[in-house]
């Protein structure tokens, strides 16, 4: 541990956000550890980064790795400092982020220990959780028909397939549908989702999904079905030591899924959508609903903080 340095001077675009079962990702040289503060507080867990060997590249590909529940997993879903997680690691210049998730399965076809490339959200969370930087004093809309980034997909997809050999099952397409939590669903919301045609849900998703696309940063969540959700009365109810049970017993596949992705993020030709140039600059049209004379100081403090030089 000696050899880990506290700062990190070079930009890091990369970065994955774990969760349950997924709390660091093997094969990758930990070079760093980072305790950053933001104008909302400090992220999750300090931020790792990781050195990534590319045969492309003559010098490492830095990754940011945080922990979304925190090092020890202590945060609840509805107190994970979202804000501050998407803050901390836009500060890096971070653009593409690769999140992962445990879920419930909504459908007889997504197995537990499969995989999901979702394409879609329904929120389901209940406003306790803060999920916008334009407040107090700042209005900004930005549009999520698009939660998930569809070129930043179609790379999953295609490292995800490549591992089908290898014991990795995945499912291109799906509806997540994110929860409030902590507690699992009743089987008649359960049941609901499914109506709605639900693929698989969580309580990760959000807001975490709708702050990266503020950050104008390209966002892709893997998700991992653990289990099928209540509404599949034949498996037996939901219960932690079934979920933590399927998490440990196809982590192996997920950090070879996750690692493959990184492998091919890592490549020159990817550069541009790593960087997301597709969606720089489109905040400053977003965030100008409010005219200057109006915007609060404290509010103009923080997005100075987070876009530099955009607001001026």
């Amino acid at each position: 541990m000696a050899n880990i340095a506290d700062s990190y001077d070079e930009p890091i675009h990369i970065a994955v956000i774990g969760g349950t079962g997924l709390q660091s990702i093997g094969g990758f040289s930990h070079v760093a550890t980072l305790k950053l503060d933001t104008p909302w507080g400090a992220p999750s867990s300090p931020i790792s980064v990781l050195h990534h060997p590319s045969s492309s590249r003559p010098k490492p590909i830095p990754i940011a790795f945080i922990s979304r529940h925190g090092p020890h997993h202590e945060l609840a879903p509805h107190e994970v400092p979202n804000r501050a997680n998407i803050a901390a690691l836009r500060s890096l210049g971070v653009r593409t982020i690769i999140a992962f998730s445990a879920v419930g399965s909504l459908q007889e076809d997504i197995k537990p220990r499969d995989f999901v490339v979702p394409d879609q959200i329904i929120d389901r969370t209940k406003g306790i959780r803060p999920f916008t930087f334009f407040e107090g004093g700042w209005v900004g809309h930005v549009g999520f028909a698009d939660p998930f980034e569809p070129r930043l997909a179609e790379l999953v997809q295609r490292c995800g397939h490549s591992l089908a050999g290898e014991g990795v099952r995945l499912h291109d397409k799906g509806t997540v549908v994110c929860m409030e939590g902590p507690q699992f669903s009743t089987r008649a919301e359960s049941k609901m989702y499914r109506a709605w045609g639900g693929s698989v849900i969580n309580m990760s998703a959000l807001p975490e999904a709708k702050l990266a696309k503020e950050a104008e940063m390209g966002y892709q969540m893997i998700c991992m079905s653990t289990d099928y959700d209540c509404w599949f009365e034949n498996g037996g109810d939901v219960t932690v030591e079934m979920v933590m049970g399927n998490m440990k017993a196809n982590a192996e596949n997920a950090r070879r899924f996750v690692g493959a992705v990184l492998d091919e993020l890592s490549k020159g030709e990817h550069a541009d959508l790593v960087l997301a140039k597709h969606l720089e600059g489109s905040v400053k049209f977003a965030g100008g609903v409010t005219a200057p004379a109006g915007r609060s100081a404290e509010a103009k403090k923080k997005m100075d903080w987070l876009f530099p030089g955009y607001f001026d």
